[in-house]
């Protein structure tokens, strides 16, 4: 039984996981958009928002938090500048998903996870890949 166990297995073992989402959360930081299919987009979600949250405290424990699961200290330092200053007044839901079609190789769902820039901001337009029917 899986009470009370949070997240998903994402079909690999806890250190790929882990490993995988430590890149993914650096590289989304990095670019502030990423393409990526809609389960993997949903648990980077969660870990993406925790690391915007420690950045608006700004402490050293905090940043040493975020420097022990963020891959690359350049990265770190533009959470703990630029993106906690533009969300300083927010109190969560920094990132939306966007859901872009199917994958042609293998038909799974593809999202395209960003922040957001405004409040109330329009959703990212473009071309859908393929619609399952």
């Amino acid at each position: 039984m899986r009470h009370r166990k949070s997240g998903r297995k994402l079909g690999r073992t806890t250190s790929h996981r882990e490993a995988m989402l430590r890149n993914m959360v650096t590289s989304f930081l990095k670019h502030e958009k990423i393409t990526t299919t809609d389960a993997k987009a949903k648990e980077l979600r969660r870990v993406a928002e925790r690391m915007v949250t420690l950045g608006k405290k700004g402490d050293l424990h905090a940043r040493r938090q975020v420097l022990s699961y963020v891959r690359d200290k350049e990265v770190a330092g533009k959470l703990f500048d630029e993106l906690s200053s533009r969300y300083r007044e927010w109190k969560g839901g920094y990132t939306r998903i966007v859901k872009r079609g199917y994958r042609t190789g293998d038909n799974a769902p593809v999202s395209v996870i960003e922040f957001i820039r405004e409040p109330g901001e329009a959703p990212l337009k473009g071309k859908i890949v393929s619609q399952k029917k």
